[in-house]
C-alpha cells in the first residue's frame, strides 16, 4: 500500500510540474497577454484571428516597400518568404518551422524591426501576442 501511495504521489507530482512548466512561447504569450491587460482594463485574450489581419494587413506608417508583412514573409505562413533584397526568409508558422519563437530575445528583436519597417512603429504586446498566437496556430 506504501508503494502504490508513493509511486502515485511521484507520477502526480511529476504530471503536475511539467503542466506547470511552461516553454518560451507559452512565456512570451502570457507577457504579453498580462502586458495588454495591464494597458486595457477590457482586454479579453490573445486572439489569433486579429494576429492574422495584422499579418494579411496592408498599412502606410513604415516603409514604402513593406506595407505588410506578407511584403516579406509569405501570405501562407507555412511557406518561405523573401526579403527586398532576395533573401530567402524561412516559414513563420510554428507548424513548417518548429524552432521558432523559442529564443526570446530573437522574437523581440525582430518584432522591432519588422514593426517599424511595416508599421513605423513598435507593435504593442496585444499586437504581438495576437500575431504569435496566430503564427503558433498555424
Amino acid at each position: 500500500m506504501t508503494f502504490r501511495l508513493s509511486t502515485l504521489s511521484t507520477l502526480t507530482l511529476v504530471l503536475l510540474s511539467g503542466a506547470v512548466m511552461a516553454g518560451p512561447r507559452e512565456d512570451l504569450l502570457a507577457g504579453y497577454a498580462s502586458a495588454a491587460a495591464s494597458a486595457n482594463p477590457g482586454f479579453a485574450g490573445l486572439d489569433p484571428a486579429r494576429g492574422k489581419a495584422l499579418h494579411e494587413g496592408h498599412f502606410t506608417g513604415g516603409k514604402p516597400d513593406t506595407p505588410s508583412c506578407t511584403s516579406c514573409h509569405a501570405l501562407d505562413t507555412r511557406k518561405s518568404g523573401q526579403t527586398p533584397t532576395g533573401k530567402s526568409i524561412d516559414p513563420v508558422a510554428v507548424s513548417a518551422s518548429p524552432k521558432r519563437y523559442s529564443d526570446p530575445a530573437k522574437v523581440e528583436k525582430w518584432f522591432k524591426r519588422n514593426c517599424n519597417e511595416v508599421l513605423g512603429r513598435e507593435c504593442t504586446p496585444l499586437e504581438k501576442g495576437d500575431w504569435l498566437s496566430y503564427m503558433i496556430s498555424q
